[in-house]
């Protein structure tokens, strides 16, 4: 085995998943997030609902485990939650076909594209990326992966999520404007997937800003829950 005295600084530890029912976990190569995937949460955001989804990017380090603590973020007042499908890859490659999409999919889960709301909107009123706005540390929470060998490939189930027992988010993932097929085809013709990269679906409607002390408990039916507190900011 190579010794680690070939690396300059100690190499980073691997972001990983839990896998539901085992005690192995999934590495975690690429966090891609799909925007504006949903009707109702475009018209909240007041764009336009006839322009396709696109793509953003979270590093693999932003992931909070199930009952894990996010820590309130540096400079926004204004934290949004979006609870979305989570679609896990054990094999890619560049331009997909649709109908061969779901031969790369390990798994599911469910997952939270938290987002400094007030960032993003700056970010984008003056057309600059969006990375400030939703790629920041403890970005992603995510529960544990359940595989598509004992769930197959959903096309509709309720996806929900709850604020202190309160529920915000309530829609239904046949409600996706592009299915995960047609994403993982889609997304394959801009970059080359691999295994270990994860998708975040998008959101459905409902989102709204989260404070220090919240609890949050999300569900995608039939693939699992996700529970995450909201911490204090850190020192």
């Amino acid at each position: 085995m190579a010794s680690d005295d070939r690396y300059v600084i100690p190499p980073p530890p691997q972001a990983t998943i839990a896998v539901q029912g085992t005690s192995k976990t999934f590495p975690v190569r690429r966090i891609w997030c799909v925007g504006r995937n949903y009707v109702e949460h475009i018209r909240e955001m007041g764009q336009d609902e006839r322009l396709p989804p696109f793509y953003f990017a979270k590093p693999a380090d932003a992931i909070v485990p199930d009952g894990g603590t996010v820590p309130y973020p540096s400079l926004t007042k204004d934290m949004h939650h979006e609870v979305e499908l989570v679609v896990v890859l054990k094999s890619g490659g560049r331009n997909i076909p649709v109908d061969k999409a779901n031969d790369c999919i390990y798994g599911y889960a469910v997952g939270i594209d938290l987002t400094r709301r007030d960032l993003q909107i700056a970010s984008r009123d003056l057309k600059r990326p969006w990375e400030i706005g939703k790629a920041f540390d403890h970005s992603a929470p995510c529960g544990a992966i359940k595989p598509a060998s004992e769930t197959g490939h959903p096309k509709s189930g309720k996806i929900t999520l709850k604020c202190n027992g309160k529920v915000r988010q309530d829609g239904d993932l046949n409600q996706l404007i592009w299915n995960v097929p047609e994403i993982i085809s889609n997304l394959s013709e801009i970059v080359a997937l691999e295994a270990g990269d994860i998708i975040m679906t998008g959101t459905p409607s409902g989102v709204a800003a989260t404070v220090a002390g919240d609890k949050l408990e999300c569900e995608v039916e039939g693939i699992g829950k996700l529970t995450v507190t909201i911490g204090q900011p850190l020192k």
